[in-house]
């Protein structure tokens, strides 16, 4: 059975990834930010001044929280005392979305850093869904889960990779998160058309899309390689995408990701300005039908 609705919902407006320097300027003026996120990680503690600023941010905007360590596509069982720390993080923060990654970063005890990548098979298809029905009704509320960064594709895979997410967030009830910015990474990496990708994706259950930059290589056939480092400002062909998907989506709430390399609240507000733009320019045009 799909898990209950939130009690607050994100604003269809820019937000962006929170960071502490930032807190003083946010709350002075944060125009055109309308919501923030969090890393669930970074406030899993008992207190201190990164919880009392939180406390502060919530009165004044809509939070989304963001995990990145649950490892929901891990062989193991998700991790018990890591899923009490984030229910009680939800339960007194009552936030308007949480998400996680569609990819594994646990084994045999360790973890890893890195967000990795899973073969869209019949055995991860039922390992993920019962690890997001856990997560779900561990703490009452849907999840978003978000496609990731891919710099190599499974043979094995029976999905393609919007298939696959449509099909858990069918079988879960939960939503999705659709990273704009880990769809032109993918697609350059891996070679297919990311217009194509947004085409087949179940904009329908998005409820969150996100931004970034990413850092250029190149792989050993001399091949583009696009890293998803969430260093840099986000470059004109994925904004091209994001008026792409927002023309078939209609308004979502749309963040911007800078966690590497964080630059002052200007330039990041800058960001959140194209964002907006990107937005206010929907009202202009009608959407496009969304693609079933």
């Amino acid at each position: 059975m799909p898990a209950p609705a939130p009690l607050e919902t994100l604003p269809n407006a820019p937000g962006v990834g929170y960071k502490p320097q930032h807190f003083s300027e946010i709350m002075a003026d944060a125009d055109p930010v309308q919501w923030l996120e969090i890393h669930a990680e970074n406030y899993m503690g008992d207190g201190g001044r990164p919880l009392a600023q939180l406390r502060h941010l919530a009165e004044e905007f809509a939070v989304s929280v963001h995990g990145v360590g649950l490892s929901i596509g891990g062989e193991v069982p998700l991790d018990k005392d890591h899923l009490a720390r984030l229910k009680h993080l939800v339960s007194w923060l009552n936030p308007a979305s949480f998400s996680e990654h569609l990819a594994w970063s646990t084994h045999d005890g360790h973890f890893y850093n890195d967000l990795l990548p899973l073969p869209y098979t019949k055995a991860t298809l039922t390992r993920v869904c019962d690890h997001i029905d856990q997560l779900q009704e561990t703490i009452a509320r849907p999840m978003l889960l978000e496609n990731p960064s891919s710099y190599l594709a499974f043979a094995e895979s029976s999905w393609s990779e919007p298939e696959f997410l449509a099909e858990i967030s069918q079988r879960t009830g939960c939503g999705l998160l659709l990273d704009v910015n880990n769809v032109f990474v993918s697609a350059t990496n891996l070679d297919f058309s990311p217009q194509g990708y947004i085409d087949a994706f179940a904009l329908e259950k998005t409820g969150e899309i996100h931004l970034g930059g990413h850092d250029e290589d190149a792989d050993d056939h001399g091949h583009p390689l696009l890293i998803d480092s969430h260093g840099r400002a986000v470059v004109d062909p994925v904004w091209a995408l994001l008026d792409y998907t927002l023309e078939r989506s209609g308004p979502k709430p749309v963040l911007i990701e800078w966690d590497n390399d964080v630059p002052d609240w200007p330039t990041l507000a800058a960001e959140a300005e194209r964002a907006a733009f990107a937005l206010s320019s929907l009202t202009a045009k009608p959407s496009r039908p969304v693609i079933a």
